[in-house]
């Protein structure tokens, strides 16, 4: 910490952090005696199964005679292929999240009066309640944009009459405001930053009605409030492609979680926040523009694939970058063969930075998921499928839009918390059960000492590694 006065100095968290180590540390071959299936991935690496679901479909591969065969990405919302709502919107020049919020939430597409009434009834839920913004987003600048959606989130709470009935009709009614309302909220938090952190002006436009939810976002982030359709046509696509991912994603399968213990809305939807918030999670987009940044720094010519393929075998090898030995924005748990987030993403990349300042970049992430797999293979000794994620092309498109990287994941959150939203309800009508998982105790029985008779021989009798029974 950088005050030496304070209370929990680095020298004092130094020796508490021994305690910890030494308490706190697992022999590796107990989770494979135990059969303790870490990260809840079986040893294929498959998900465990923990849930029932209608809201979302993702496929990446397929089981033939137990193998894992890999096969090209699906993505699919209700029945309904993405790749078709996209070609859909595309085909009738629209904006389609509005539609896909309804498609989640519903089950079924929406006709063209349904959808104008519910695009209606999400413009006029969107003003946030009376002194929302002066006391809860003003008074309190955060210079993380996630923890204070979260906290926008939470307070929200308060103003609500009727918070913790957790009734379908209630519910759904706390769902259409938060995902009406956290647009507005992620834009005034960031211009606070802008001011606070930054030092920079601060602009708050008013929301137009008549716009749809990628609009109302340009809108509120551009000073002169102008932007074209074909830019709110491709914002408008990255939150339909992010807007649902299965209920086994870490930030929905939080949300069911908590959600099932019976608690209200808008503590499920922050825990969601809370998960979205990790760089192996939702923060991996930032991760992929940081990492373009050391590619930029570090190759002299961005079109010479010896080059890049050098400098992310130094990646993996931990050598450059962050340390972390990851390649950000290729792999993923479920896609093998691709990713139909990441192929739409990286049709529209291209043909957005044609021929502008931000072509070398494409460029440089085609070439990273181009020879990211052979260098995989080599490094770690393995043939596994890699291909690239959606977050590989999708900072590079908030870049071409103008969009602040502080932004980059509280926009995943505005388009995600549709779908935590639709699993909350399915998870409530259809579970009943509060998800309580198995953890096996490794502690080793120790007898209680007085205060007065403790001394430095008693505490290390509880640093003793574990035994099992079988073997003491």
């Amino acid at each position: 910490m950088a005050n030496a006065d304070h209370s929990l100095t680095r020298e004092i968290l130094s020796s508490l952090c021994e305690n910890l180590r030494e308490n706190n540390s697992i022999d590796a071959e107990y989770y494979d005696r135990y059969n303790v299936k870490r990260g809840l991935r079986n040893a294929d690496g498959t998900g465990v199964m923990a849930g029932l679901t209608k809201v979302c479909s993702v496929e990446g591969y397929y089981i033939d005679d137990g193998e894992r065969i890999p096969k090209d990405g699906k993505l699919i919302y209700r029945g309904v292929d993405v790749d078709e709502i996209v070609a859909g919107c595309k085909s009738e020049n629209r904006f389609g999240f509005e539609e896909v919020v309804w498609l989640l939430l519903f089950g079924s597409l929406p006709t063209a009066k349904r959808l104008a009434d519910f695009s209606a009834l999400l413009s006029q839920c969107r003003e946030l309640p009376h002194d929302f913004i002066e006391d809860v987003i003003m008074n309190a600048p955060s210079a993380n944009l996630m923890n204070k959606l979260a906290r926008c989130v939470l307070a929200l709470y308060s103003f609500d009459e009727n918070p913790d009935d957790v009734s379908t009709e209630n519910v759904l009614r706390q769902s259409i405001y938060l995902i009406a309302r956290l647009p507005s909220v992620m834009s005034y938090a960031y211009q606070v930053k802008r001011r606070h952190f930054y030092h920079k002006s601060m602009y708050i436009h008013p929301i137009e009605p008549e716009q749809q939810t990628a609009e109302v976002i340009l809108n509120s982030l551009r000073s002169d409030k102008q932007f074209t359709d074909r830019e709110a046509k491709l914002l408008d696509l990255c939150l339909l492609l992010h807007a649902d991912h299965g209920g086994g994603n870490n930030s929905t399968f939080a949300t069911r979680v908590l959600t099932s213990s019976g608690t209200d809305t808008y503590s499920a939807i922050a825990a969601g926040i809370g998960s979205l918030k990790g760089p192996k999670h939702g923060g991996a987009n930032l991760k992929v523009s940081q990492m373009l940044s050391f590619i930029k720094e570090a190759v002299s010519n961005p079109y010479d694939d010896g080059q890049i393929a050098d400098f992310l075998t130094r990646l993996v090898r931990k050598e450059a970058g962050d340390g972390s030995g990851l390649i950000y924005g290729m792999g993923h748990a479920v896609y093998t063969l691709s990713d139909p987030r990441a192929v739409i993403l990286k049709n529209e990349a291209e043909s957005f930075s044609r021929d502008t300042e931000f072509e070398e970049d494409f460029h440089i992430l085609s070439a990273v998921e181009r020879l990211t797999p052979e260098i995989f293979a080599r490094e770690k000794k393995n043939n596994k499928k890699v291909c690239a994620n959606v977050d590989l092309y999708s900072g590079l498109i908030y870049k071409m839009l103008r969009i602040p990287e502080d932004l980059y994941t509280p926009l995943f959150t505005v388009a995600r918390v549709a779908g935590w939203c639709a699993h909350r309800i399915e998870e409530n009508m259809t579970s009943g059960r509060i998800m309580r998982p198995a953890y096996k105790s490794l502690a080793l029985p120790q007898d209680y000492v007085p205060l007065y008779q403790r001394t430095e021989d008693t505490e290390a009798l509880g640093h003793r590694a574990y035994i099992p029974s079988e073997e003491r």
